[in-house]
């Protein structure tokens, strides 16, 4: 390309023209941001409490995780995992240091850290309970369940999306792998009729984000943790979206009174740079053995390098403050311009981290405020039909809270505005 050639401009048009037609993106092209402001291709100003499906948890080009990109991708990218980095090892023995774990795995997503976290799982019950062999004379172990709930999430490969519970992400991807149990959340009298000698491992969301931001409940998850010690299961934790302090501490476990066996995190581990994690015990570590799992790019010496220092903004006092104190103003808000439109049905907050559930008659409608929301400068998401769901940065100021929920209440009304012009005609 030459200066007598200049790249073609591209607009939300082309998308439609070139990709592949999986996503539905908004009305404007993102191409500039900066702590919790983006700008679009014309120059138009938006509040983000979208924080790309609660990735963005520092916010848009932090000046610390920038110079630690800028500074890393200076001296090394990337090598092959028949060697290692320095930032790789600096970040695990930090993640080690602040959490339950002993060891640490890198992949590229939160879907790989949960394959590798399903994998371990089966691979472990094969280690270590009595092996049965097969009518084809192959030695497998009939400890192999896994317990899931319905309403979950927990990626896009064909293992994950399996063991999420949302029929719509598996259907047309037959057949489907075997030995997945799902059942309600939040219900353990259901856990406890279906738990037994064969259950490998029970995997939950201390906080279902895709269903709504719903939290399970602290004697349920305890109830789990007595269950899997009980039957000789694991416990796995994905904490892809509920961790990296989206909660409030950093991770959602750590105010549970549960330790998990297994724990996943991507996400708003790197800011915005792909990288995820599995972390666990040294014992069941051990499971993965040289060669039994692998991944080319994770823990890549750049993607580390910027999580490592994410991590640090993360763990900091005054950003654990600034969540409490945002959370409030957030409550606070939200539930003033409900009073006023009566719009939700439930406000439900797990830290900075918003399910604003619509009332009935509003239900299949999410998308209409998330469409309003580009005309007056405020991106959030949608969590199914029903629901709003607001993932802002976890350093979002005051300001952009007070002016996030201007034009949130302005939204608001303009679609139920709309919504009476039509009813009237």
């Amino acid at each position: 390309m030459n200066a007598t050639n200049p790249p073609a401009s591209v607009t939300r048009a082309t998308f439609d023209e070139v990709m592949v037609p999986s996503y539905a993106p908004g009305g404007f092209i993102p191409v500039r941001g900066k702590g919790s402001r983006v700008w679009d291709q014309s120059g138009r100003e938006y509040i983000d409490w979208a924080g790309g499906i609660a990735v963005s948890s520092v916010g848009h080009v932090h000046p610390d995780v920038v110079a630690a990109l800028t500074e890393q991708a200076g001296k090394l990218w990337h090598v092959a995992n028949v060697m290692t980095n320095e930032p790789a090892i600096r970040l695990a023995q930090r993640l080690c240091e602040l959490t339950f774990a002993e060891k640490v795995f890198f992949a590229n997503s939160g879907a790989e850290a949960n394959e590798a976290a399903l994998k371990l799982a089966r691979r472990y019950a094969c280690d270590h309970f009595p092996l049965n062999q097969t009518s084809e004379g192959k030695l497998q172990s009939e400890k192999n369940e896994i317990i899931s709930f319905h309403d979950s999430f927990h990626g896009r490969t064909l293992f994950t999306v399996t063991v999420g519970g949302q029929p719509k992400y598996s259907q047309g991807f037959g057949p489907a792998i075997e030995g997945i149990t799902h059942l309600p959340y939040n219900d353990l009298e259901a856990v406890k009729k279906q738990i037994s000698a064969r259950t490998c491992a029970v995997i939950i969301e201390p906080v279902q984000g895709e269903s709504g931001v719903l939290p399970a409940r602290r004697d349920f998850l305890k109830g789990l943790r007595e269950l899997c010690d009980q039957h000789n299961a694991l416990l796995i934790f994905d904490e892809v979206q509920s961790g990296a302090a989206r909660t409030g501490p950093l991770y959602a476990y750590m105010d549970c009174g549960v330790t998990p066996d297994i724990l996943t995190s991507a996400k708003g581990l790197g800011g915005g740079f792909p990288i995820g994690a599995m972390l666990t015990t040294e014992k069941i570590a051990a499971s993965f053995s040289v060669g039994v799992h692998g991944s080319t790019y994770g823990g890549n010496a750049l993607g580390c390098a910027v999580a490592l220092a994410v991590l640090d903004i993360l763990v900091a006092p005054e950003t654990r403050i600034n969540i409490a104190a945002r959370t409030e103003q957030l409550k606070t808000g939200i539930a003033a311009i409900n009073k006023r439109h009566q719009i939700f049905a439930d406000i439900r907050a797990s830290g900075l981290w918003f399910g604003c559930e619509l009332i009935p008659a509003w239900h299949g409608r999410a998308k209409d405020f998330v469409k309003a929301g580009e005309k007056h400068g405020l991106m959030f998401l949608v969590a199914g039909t029903n629901v709003l769901r607001l993932a802002p940065s976890l350093l979002i100021t005051e300001e952009d809270v007070r002016l996030g929920l201007e034009r949130f209440d302005k939204v608001v009304a303009e679609v139920l505005a709309m919504q009476e012009t039509t009813a009237a005609k």
